[in-house]
């Protein structure tokens, strides 16, 4: 079963998706948004029965800020894969922009690492590592699905914010997902996907057209990721050229890995050139 907070907007769509797993005895994923409605309605969807685990696919807190207050009423063990982590080591001076959207505090009464299984009486769930929105990330298999939490979104392509996120890692993980055959994803936002692997792939490539895009942008002079921003995303909702600054970052970051290009300065005040 699937209850959709009511946490609406242009970083979560339609609302973070809660997923209640079995029927006699219950696993939870993603217990979603400290929000006093949306408890209610996974209580009484819960109806009474027996909660034996709440898995989080990552830390961001529109995922896990229920989390508290939903085990202080249902019970169960949490599960992930363990604290949050920024993606690399942060630069001297640098800060994390996304610090504030994460939950520091969490700890998991189980830490679940790739291949890890849990199970109660009606299922099973295997974890498989897919770092990259965060470092901390996991998708969750149970049969032939796959819940993909915000690595792959039935609404829209994931942000991948530098230090919180890496790009290389996140294209490494799609690459993981394209290798295994199942039948649907159960994203942490947006609606089923029913072809996952003809999804993945599309945004494998839309990754690595925008890629090339950038390239050619510093082929072309530009220097900067305002300017970046301002040649490639053409009509962007104002609200959104920060995360769209912040996603050309993880481009150049991989690049920078890759030894195609190098930067004076870091973040998004940092000058770029092609090596």
């Amino acid at each position: 079963m699937r209850v959709t907070a009511p946490n609406t907007g242009p970083f979560t769509g339609a609302g973070t998706n809660t997923y209640l797993l079995g029927e006699r005895e219950l696993m939870v994923v993603d217990p979603g948004p400290d929000d006093a409605a949306h408890r209610d309605a996974l209580i009484a969807a819960i109806a009474g029965r027996p909660v034996t685990h709440i898995l989080v696919t990552h830390t961001h807190r529109d995922h896990v800020d229920g989390l508290a207050k939903l085990v202080r009423a249902v019970g169960g063990e949490t599960v992930g894969e363990g604290p949050y982590r920024d993606s690399r080591v942060l630069r001297p001076g640098e800060t994390n922009p996304f610090a504030k959207a994460s939950d520091t505090g969490f700890h998991p009464d189980t830490l679940l690492g790739d291949g890890g299984r849990v199970a109660n009486a009606d299922v099973t769930v295997t974890a498989i590592a897919t770092p990259g929105h965060t470092a901390n990330h996991l998708a969750f298999t149970v049969g032939d699905d796959l819940l993909s939490g915000d690595h792959v979104m039935g609404w829209s392509t994931t942000v991948i914010a530098p230090p919180d996120g890496s790009m290389a890692d996140y294209i490494t993980s799609l690459d993981r997902l394209i290798a295994r055959p199942h039948a649907r994803y159960l994203p942490g936002h947006g609606d089923v996907i029913a072809e996952p692997q003809r999804a993945v792939a599309a945004m494998k490539s839309h990754r690595l057209m925008r890629e090339r895009a950038i390239v050619d942008r510093l082929q072309k002079g530009d220097r900067t990721i305002v300017a970046i921003v301002e040649a490639l995303y053409v009509g962007l909702d104002a609200r959104l050229k920060g995360a769209a600054g912040l996603s050309v970052l993880a481009h150049l970051e991989k690049l920078e890995g890759d030894r195609k290009v190098a930067s004076e300065g870091f973040g998004t005040e940092a000058s770029w050139s092609l090596v």
